[in-house]
């Protein structure tokens, strides 16, 4: 067999053994992939069928020309091939990596709770692809004979001038992985810095740390060696509660328990604030609905009404699935002694039934492309997570919130409900299939309890409530007053650009100046009208339960009302998790 001809027929066979593999990738895997729910496997073909083909071919050309003994494929020619290998696989590994690895891995991170993932992901996406396509370019260099001995040692010595010349770059970039480590945030988290700057954390890049600041609506990009050595406020941190405290003063002749009485019910009949709702609802349609008030403000408190009566129905069939789960740890116990039946194991995963029922799933029949045998789907209209959609639903609604503000609302309530069936559908798979852990069943029903209570959404709480507290008097040349202080908690922090708790603090000023002007006037015309034997404002008056009974005297009713209410202090540094003092 002359050269020609062997040549010609390896370039059959590889032709052929190519074309085969192009008719098995494009005409048979992907019509079978295309069926699957999730689209993994489609896209990695999609990356991997070219650079398989190219790869495929030069092996087998390569392997056909070596089989013939009679050709041999020149050294240069044959360094080339090599080297085309090395780049296709380098490229391929990379998109594999970006497309595959890294965008799937973040839809994952997205259902889950964990911080460091959503730090990684950037560094890793930066420096991994220029790894690799060093660690291929070395390679290549390596296929034509080229000594990268010396390279590597001229190398170490530009490394080490570099490294004093970019010990700022190296400085940020080992603290962007100090942040990975030990990171005491993640995405959208709101952090308060040393200058006292409010903004929400963007993104963690290899070198910069990017912020958006709530007060001058910009971007900026601090370095982070500088943000490492910062002393950081998270204030989503442990909750994104937001705690306002405000200073009122009132002339030392009024009554004070009724004046705090009527500031309270101000703030919890506000749609925005915490507080027991039952409470709220009580005096939600008494305040913020006079005539002549903004069109918006009547609408926000409609609208936080509806919001108020889902949220209710929410917490009691929290309550209700906490109760059962922790009537199902009572049963768990009891089975645990003296090793756990089969039969036991079906009572256990009946009462489980019931409580994912609540929760709205119902676990559905073995399906092809799940592993676990099993898979929950929601279908009750009544259960938990229905109600949450719809409450969260109703607050998007909320008059005051920016475009932004929907996307951070229904995107944090989705990922919940996401984990919550990821919980669910594990804590399935540990009953029904204990493999040895039958002992530990009850402390991964407990776990769930315990997310429940504490990540997916916190219960109202005594110490949210608002609290009115008498700070001290003041005086100034003409007169003196009694200084209260009124903290109360805001739901989130990072609504209306972070301004959510100074909006809401305006407008408790408004109706808190509101009603103590009109008790204040109202009061002095009872004096002169009792003085003169008509009662007809006192009927009113003894009627009107917002109004607030004083015992100024004449001379300092005719000055009108005497108070003022100071400038407020925002204090968000200091945050839900604890109980107020005094």
């Amino acid at each position: 067999m002359n050269t020609v001809n062997s040549i010609l027929i390896s370039l059959l066979i590889t032709g052929l053994a190519t074309g085969l593999l192009y008719v098995f990738l494009f005409y048979i895997l992907r019509p079978i992939f295309r069926q699957f729910e999730r689209d993994i496997a489609l896209v990695t073909l999609g990356v991997s069928a070219y650079p398989a083909l190219i790869v495929f071919a030069i092996f087998s050309l390569k392997i056909t020309f070596k089989n013939l003994v009679s050709v041999k494929i020149p050294t240069g020619i044959e360094h080339i091939l090599t080297s085309i290998i090395i780049i296709v696989i380098s490229y391929w590994s990379v998109q594999l990596f970006l497309q595959v690895f890294i965008y799937y891995l973040k839809d994952y991170t997205q259902k889950t709770e964990v911080m460091w993932d959503d730090v990684l992901l950037p560094i890793l996406s930066a420096v991994v692809p220029v790894l690799i396509f060093l660690t291929g370019g070395a390679l290549v260099l390596g296929t034509f004979g080229v000594n990268l001995s010396g390279i590597w040692v001229t190398l170490g010595g530009a490394t080490f001038v570099l490294g004093f010349a970019l010990q700022d770059i190296l400085a940020n970039f080992f603290s962007g992985i100090v942040l990975l480590i030990d990171t005491p945030f993640q995405f959208g988290d709101i952090l308060l810095l040393e200058d006292g700057s409010i903004g929400m954390l963007r993104r963690i890049g290899v070198r910069v740390t990017q912020l958006y600041i709530f007060s001058t609506h910009c971007d900026v990009y601090i370095p982070n060696s500088v943000l490492q050595g910062q002393k950081l406020t998270n204030l989503s941190r442990p909750t994104s509660l937001y705690y306002i405290a405000m200073d009122i003063e009132i002339p030392p002749e009024s009554n004070i328990d009724e004046t705090r009485k009527l500031i309270e019910e101000i703030v919890l009949a506000h749609a925005d604030t915490l507080g027991d709702i039952d409470t709220k609802l009580e005096t939600i349609d008494k305040y913020y609905s006079y005539e002549g008030c903004d069109p918006n403000l009547t609408q926000q408190q409609k609208i936080g009404k509806s919001r108020l009566l889902v949220e209710q129905a929410v917490n009691l069939q929290l309550e209700e699935i906490e109760q059962a789960l922790e009537a199902l740890v009572v049963t768990m116990q009891f089975a645990e002694k003296g090793g756990i039946t089969e039969e036991e194991i079906e009572n256990v995963k009946q009462e489980y039934h019931a409580i994912l029922e609540l929760m709205g799933f119902q676990v559905m029949n073995e399906t092809n492309n799940n592993r676990n045998g099993f898979d929950l789907q929601e279908n009750n209209e009544e259960g938990l997570v229905e109600l949450i959609r719809e409450w969260y639903r109703i607050w998007l609604k909320d008059p005051n919130l920016l475009d932004r503000d929907q996307y951070f609302i229904s995107e944090e309530w989705e990922r919940k409900i996401n984990v919550l069936k990821r919980r669910a559908q594990r804590l399935y798979q540990k009953i029904s299939n204990p493999q040895g852990e039958e002992t530990r069943l009850d402390d991964y029903v407990m776990e769930l309890i315990k997310w429940l209570k504490e990540k997916l959404k916190l219960s109202r709480e005594k110490w949210q409530e608002p609290q009115i507290r008498m700070i001290g008097i003041n005086h100034n040349e003409v007169s003196y007053f009694i200084g209260l202080e009124l903290a109360f908690f805001v739901d989130d922090i990072k609504l209306e650009d972070g301004k959510r708790g100074d909006r809401v603090r305006s407008q408790l000023y408004q109706e808190i100046f509101r009603h103590l002007k009109s008790t204040y006037l109202t009061w002095n015309g009872i004096q002169e009208n009792e003085t003169k034997g008509d009662t007809g404002n006192g009927a009113d008056v003894a009627t009107n339960p917002n109004l607030v009974q004083t015992a100024l005297d004449p001379a300092t009713a005719k000055q009108g009302f005497a108070f003022y209410l100071s400038v407020g202090k925002n204090k968000p540094a200091i945050k839900a998790g604890r109980p107020f003092e005094g």
